[in-house]
């Protein structure tokens, strides 16, 4: 049976092989993915999801009162509490 600090050691090993092989998978597959997405932004007939989405935005906008803030004030705020 494994020790302590060995089972440490192959979860460590676990962990970058994992990393390792994320990393070669999108090395491997983005540019045909960033292919695939290239040819559906082009390809999207951008009035007909302007009109689908047309009711959904009235509704929000007639029901909901517009915000204060749009967040990133917030956010910046949030990140710069996380900076060392």
């Amino acid at each position: 049976m494994a020790s302590l600090g060995e089972r440490a050691i192959l979860e460590e090993v676990t962990e970058a092989e994992n990393v390792r092989r994320w990393a070669q998978t999108w090395k491997e597959f983005g540019p045909e993915l960033e292919k695939r997405r290239l040819r559906e932004v082009r390809d999207e007939d951008n009035l007909l999801t302007l009109r689908l989405l047309a009711r959904a935005f009235n509704q929000a906008a007639a029901h909901e009162p517009p915000s204060e803030s749009s967040g990133l004030v917030e956010m910046q705020r949030y990140f710069a509490k996380l900076r060392p």
